[in-house]
């Protein structure tokens, strides 16, 4: 699971294994370590929400995704799904959740269980 954050947004890509993960066991976590502290993002399946929605709680975010955005994800096209979720005021925080695909460049990271690229057919 990659997550990547930049102003008002959380982008959250799955491999394979992750997707077929998520949707069968209907959670799925990741930390990362800072020595006495860790960062968490959490995604978790939800059958009451009909978006995808966010939480923050001290060093974890927590993403919420509907069930039955999972119920064929790990088998159809899909590639993801998004929302922008009202905060304060008139802002919105943009939530991304979509299937990795293979890097078209040269690149060192195990890419093995990724989905294969469609601009490379």
């Amino acid at each position: 699971m990659k997550i990547r954050i930049n102003g008002n947004s959380v982008r959250i890509r799955l491999s394979k294994k992750e997707v077929e993960r998520l949707a069968n066991e209907g959670s799925l976590s990741e930390k990362t370590s800072f020595g006495s502290t860790a960062f968490e993002y959490v995604l978790e399946q939800n059958n009451e929400v009909k978006d995808l929605s966010a939480s923050f709680d001290g060093w974890k975010i927590i993403m919420q995704v509907p069930s039955l955005y999972l119920k064929e994800w790990p088998v159809n096209n899909v590639v993801g799904f998004d929302a922008n979720m009202p905060i304060d005021g008139d802002q919105t925080l943009y939530l991304l959740l979509e299937k990795d695909f293979k890097c078209l460049d040269n690149t060192t990271e195990d890419q093995s269980d990724n989905y294969e690229n469609p601009k490379s057919c």
